[in-house]
């Protein structure tokens, strides 16, 4: 190019201005920061290997088990860390929104703990701000097989310019707690204008190849991983649309679908079925006596042991059943784990030997993925 054919600033600038016009129509609503109705990030779920179960089990155990699977063991601490440096590291403002999502859930009355530490060797969840990386967080106890210097948790725009602000916290916590996106949920029935949906987010802001838009809004969760419950419009845990995404329900072929902000009635409701307000004591199990248990899919039953001799203890579930049993060791009121044991999906029951001390105080958490039949559980101590 000779030096007479170079584009004046006025020109160049013209020929931005005219770019960005087209994106906004290819993209409606897109804008710079500050703009009126701005396209704002979505969550964006990373992609985890399904649960391995033995390839006998029944449709129906199966769904039960994958829907309660991610759930923690109610009146657990979950130690979360924010990155202080370097390329994830959280800035003071960004994190004060973060925090009043975790205040949000604390709210609701749930049993389980939010704890924040100030090494990242202590934390199950571990919460970055990388720029540019989206908003996202892993589910559940998924957070459990991730690196330990790794994030379990993102976002990569700041709250403070989001008209969300910290719904969006509450909304990834929400992952974390192990709760889908809702409006995957089947009994939706939302019908999707497949190439809008990819046009729309394949573009500012999130940028998500198909694989992704497929993941996070096109794909149906299975019917095995929620519950019976009818579609939640105002779930947390559901985005917002624009018009023209959705054929079905007609309403949204015209009109935009908006969450209400905040928590819905049902979003509580479930977060107190899987964690419901702790209780301030637990029943003693005894050395070689049995307890039955009468446990729905979902549910958990806790007990408290002190021990009178420093031994090797076992501790296990009988019956034809599925289910987690965490050790707890309550350490000034605080419960630090010890050991754990999920049986779920295979031909065996759960079962933890470990060393216990006299005088100590312990926590034994069992929750129930799947029984046979009603009352066919027990527990037993020795």
């Amino acid at each position: 190019m000779g030096k007479d054919d170079t584009p004046s600033k006025r020109e160049l600038a013209n020929r931005i201005e005219e770019l960005e016009r087209q994106l906004r129509n290819l993209h409606p609503g897109s804008g710079p920061p500050g703009s009126a109705s701005p396209v704002e990030m979505d969550c964006g779920i990373p992609v985890m290997p399904p649960r391995e179960m033995d390839p006998n089990v029944s449709f129906e155990r199966e769904s039960l088990i994958r829907y309660t699977a991610r759930k923690w063991v109610n009146e657990t601490v979950i130690h979360y860390y924010f990155f202080d440096s370097g390329p994830f590291a959280v800035d003071a403002t960004q994190k004060a929104f973060i925090e009043q999502g975790f205040d949000v859930w604390r709210s609701v009355g749930i049993g389980l703990i939010f704890e924040e530490v100030s090494s990242i060797d202590a934390a199950e969840v571990r919460i970055g701000s990388l720029a540019g990386d989206g908003y996202w967080s892993y589910v559940g106890t998924d957070v459990l097989n991730i690196g330990q210097q790794e994030r379990t948790m993102n976002f990569g725009s700041p709250l403070s310019q989001d008209s969300r602000h910290e719904n969006v916290a509450v909304h990834e916590i929400g992952h974390t707690l192990g709760f889908p996106h809702e409006h995957q949920n089947p009994r939706a029935g939302i019908v999707w204008d497949e190439q809008a949906v990819i046009n729309r987010f394949s573009g500012p802001p999130n940028n998500w190849d198909e694989a992704k838009i497929r993941h996070n809004i096109l794909r149906k969760i299975p019917r095995s991983q929620v519950d019976g419950s009818h579609w939640d419009r105002d779930s947390i845990m559901h985005y917002g649309f624009p018009a023209g995404l959705i054929n079905e329900p007609a309403e949204f072929r015209t009109n935009p679908l908006t969450p209400a902000p905040g928590l819905s009635d049902r979003d509580k409701e479930q977060a107190l079925f899987f964690y419901p307000s702790p209780s301030p004591s637990h029943p003693s199990l005894t050395p070689f006596q049995s307890v039955q248990l009468d446990l729905v899919a979902g549910r958990q039953a806790d007990f408290s042991f002190t021990p009178s001799a420093t031994r090797t203890y076992t501790i296990q579930t009988f019956g034809r059943t599925d289910s987690v049993m965490v050790l707890f060791e309550d350490v000034n009121g605080n419960n630090v784990f010890v050991a754990g044991d999920d049986d779920s999906g295979w031909g065996r029951n759960a079962q933890i030997h470990t060393r216990l001390y006299a005088g100590r105080s312990y926590n034994i958490r069992i929750r129930m993925y799947y029984q046979w039949a009603s009352g066919s559980m027990a527990v037993m101590l020795w």
